[in-house]
């Protein structure tokens, strides 16, 4: 290869979106494992492509990493290692969440294959925008943006998100372990009903607030904001399969019906007790 040659090859991979394809590529390997199972696109691949997108970040900016950045990638890394392992030991190993999820798709062997290509690619760029806010920050940081108040402002958030994500798994195991024919109504399953989803949502909350300073244009802006807004989506619309779930199982308990009418599905204080009506959170 000539000089020339290399030169615009290197410049080439300089630009930001080959980096970003990185993350997209490396999502889609990870997430693959969906092709075994169809939903550990959206489990397993969920947890682990984050995670394996934390390391690929600390290696590509190896040159130009700060505290702050350091500080998130590791927690990105941790937060895919719990979320992939907690998920990975309920499907393999938990008798009762097997049992509640009989009449769900589950190997995806009725699913067409251009679905499950769609899917897989679809999850794979919402993986990769989801890190945007921090990929942009050690991206621009050649150009003289460094740590600032937010990063860590964010990296605390993202602390408090995984955190209240851990103990809402914790709780409702041992609850279930105690009554597993009882909906979940003790600990913090008495603020919202969906607490892990909660904490889920305030993690990238986080993420995203550490891109303030960080990232530097609009189209960089448009990507955090796709990634933010898809996980947000997602959520939700776990949200309403779970109460969809619960109803048809325990909806003619008068206990339930208090239980459901009185804590809110997904937002502490805010009066949301249901979103079964909106078939629109299909996801």
């Amino acid at each position: 290869m000539t000089p020339e040659v290399t030169e615009v090859a290197a410049s080439a991979f300089a630009y930001p979106g080959w980096f970003f394809f990185l993350l997209f590529a490396l999502a889609m390997v990870v997430s693959s494992i969906g092709f075994k199972n169809y939903v550990w696109f959206i489990s397993l691949g969920y947890g682990f492509s984050i995670a394996a997108a934390g390391v690929l970040m600390l290696i590509l900016f190896h040159k130009t990493l700060t505290l702050g950045t350091v500080i998130c990638c590791v927690i990105f890394f941790l937060y895919g290692c719990r979320l992939g392992g907690y998920l990975a030991y309920r499907e393999l190993k938990s008798s009762s969440y097997k049992k509640n999820m009989v009449g769900e798709i589950k190997d995806g062997s009725k699913v067409p294959m251009g679905v499950k290509l769609a899917i897989w690619i679809t999850c794979a760029l919402l993986y990769a925008t989801q890190v945007s806010p921090v990929f942009f920050r050690m991206w621009n940081a050649p150009a003289g943006v460094t740590d600032n108040v937010m990063v860590f402002v964010g990296a605390v958030i993202m602390v408090s998100g995984i955190t209240l994500e851990s103990a809402a798994d914790i709780q409702k195991n041992k609850a279930k372990k105690v009554n597993p024919k009882r909906w979940v109504d003790t600990g913090l399953f008495r603020i919202v009903r969906c607490p892990n989803y909660l904490g889920e949502m305030i993690f990238w909350t986080g993420v995203l607030l550490s891109g303030i300073g960080g990232v530097t244009s609009w189209w960089q802006w448009v990507l955090c904001a796709v990634g933010y807004c898809g996980i947000i989506f997602v959520m939700f619309s776990g949200a309403r399969r779970l109460e969809v779930r619960q109803n048809k199982r325990y909806g003619k308990d008068p206990e339930y019906q208090k239980f459901v009418k009185t804590v809110p599905i997904l937002l502490p204080f805010v009066p949301l007790y249901s979103v079964e009506k909106y078939k629109w959170l299909v996801a």
